[in-house]
């Protein structure tokens, strides 16, 4: 009994203090465990699955007694860009670099109804980079949002056909943005806030093969405090304060979207299971990206960087299957669709994404006591036409194209 207790107290520790870096050029991540890559995200109903927590908290009360779940998920993005202004073009392509999904899980079925359960995964987060030299780089040559959400949930079971759940979320989000002025000085702004928000979620089955399910994650508002450089400020610009190399402070705000989940199981034998899910995420929240920096001395830097957004909401689709080849071998499929809500006039390098289609394929092996699953998914990023921006600059528009990600999900689960 004691060691299993300090192995519960592990899985819970491990929830909440896995660090999370999530990188990939998009913002919203769905890529939570291996499977759920497997199955396209559509994963809202999965039978003993701790990863629940975050796909469906109603479907945790399909975990019979404790589990603990650890996944990682390697996100390689890809792709290459055309900039054009006044009579210049530029061909290029992000640097190559790779960012990381972590997530963890534990589920304990308290009695017959009631379940508690813990996460620690990343919903927000995006990693974007080119060459510091280029002409994108007055725009953003470093764009990186690390993201974790701890979400504890309590899941009650009424009956055979109704299940719900309520929980509440720590989203922690550390922002970290680098770009060159049109007079060629580096820019450096960091800064991190944590700020709270809900979900709830119920689940109905028909019948023993059809079950529909929904999630609701409400909106998140982040005041974020940051650290503010500014590097080889030439003399040139001294009648407007200060030169060299400044220093201040930055102050943003920033609401991160609600988002509706909507899900449907149907069994068609006891060996092989189809998911829909579709999820609607309200990004017209995202109408502005406005910094206020303050304190370097120099007029040029210390006022309210505007930088119009105006995101539309978007829809992601998604199907998933899976099929038991036997009682400890289980394949999985899965195909997604996400709608871009960037507009022309709101497009930037920090998110240069499109519609988004990724196909992806699984498997997994599981025992009384564990499970273990792998995924590859393979993501058409899209291409993105929008209207390039730059402060103190002529402007122009961008073309982003021949973009992907690479995805390699693996998730390991214990159970008490």
């Amino acid at each position: 009994m004691k060691v299993k207790n300090k192995l519960i107290a592990m899985g819970v520790l491990c929830a909440l203090s896995v660090p999370q870096l999530a990188g990939a050029e998009g913002f919203a991540i769905n890529e939570w465990s291996a499977e759920g890559v497997a199955m396209g995200g559509a994963r809202m109903f999965a039978e003993g699955d701790a990863a629940n927590v975050a796909y469906n908290p109603a479907s945790i009360t399909k975990v019979d007694g404790e589990a603990f779940k650890a996944s990682l998920t390697y996100i390689s993005p890809h792709g290459e860009y055309d900039l054009y202004k006044e009579n210049f073009h530029e061909n290029g392509n992000n640097r190559v670099h790779f960012g990381f999904a972590p997530g963890s899980y534990y589920v304990k079925k308290i009695n017959d109804k009631d379940w508690f359960g813990i996460g620690a995964f990343s919903r927000f987060a995006m990693v974007s980079e080119f060459e510091r030299n280029s002409a994108v780089s007055t725009n953003a040559f470093l764009s990186r949002l690390n993201g974790v959400s701890v979400t504890p949930v309590f899941a009650h079971k009424f009956d055979d056909k109704w299940s719900a759940a309520v929980g509440a979320e720590v989203n922690y989000v550390g922002l970290t943005m680098e770009k060159n002025t049109v007079f060629g000085s580096p820019t450096h702004t960091k800064g991190e806030s944590y700020a709270l928000g809900w979900n709830a979620a119920a689940n109905y089955a028909f019948d023993d093969k059809n079950e529909i399910g929904v999630v609701y994650r409400s909106r998140i508002k982040h005041s974020m405090e940051a650290d503010f450089n500014a590097y080889g400020v030439p003399s040139s610009m001294g009648i407007l304060g200060n030169t060299g190399d400044l220093s201040g402070d930055a102050y943003g705000e920033v609401t991160l979207p609600e988002s509706w989940h909507i899900g449907y199981s149907h069994k068609f034998n006891d060996r092989t299971r189809v998911e829909l899910n579709a999820v609607r995420t309200g990004w017209d929240t995202y109408k502005n990206l406005d910094i206020m920096v303050s304190g370097t001395g120099n007029a040029i830097f210390d006022t309210m960087h505007n930088s119009a957004k105006n995101w539309e909401d978007g829809w992601r689709y998604a199907i998933g299957i899976e099929h038991k080849l036997s009682d400890k071998y289980t394949v999985m499929a899965g195909y997604a669709y996400d709608e871009s809500s960037i507009p022309y006039d709101g497009g930037d390098f920090m998110v240069p994404t499109g519609n988004r289609r990724t196909y992806s394929i699984g498997a997994r092996y599981n025992d009384e006591k564990q499970t273990v699953a792998l995924a590859l998914g393979w993501m058409d990023v899209g291409d993105l036409r929008f209207a390039f921006r730059e402060e103190g600059g002529p402007g122009g528009h961008a073309h982003t194209h021949d973009s992907f990600t690479k995805i390699i999900g693996i998730s390991y689960q214990r159970n008490f």
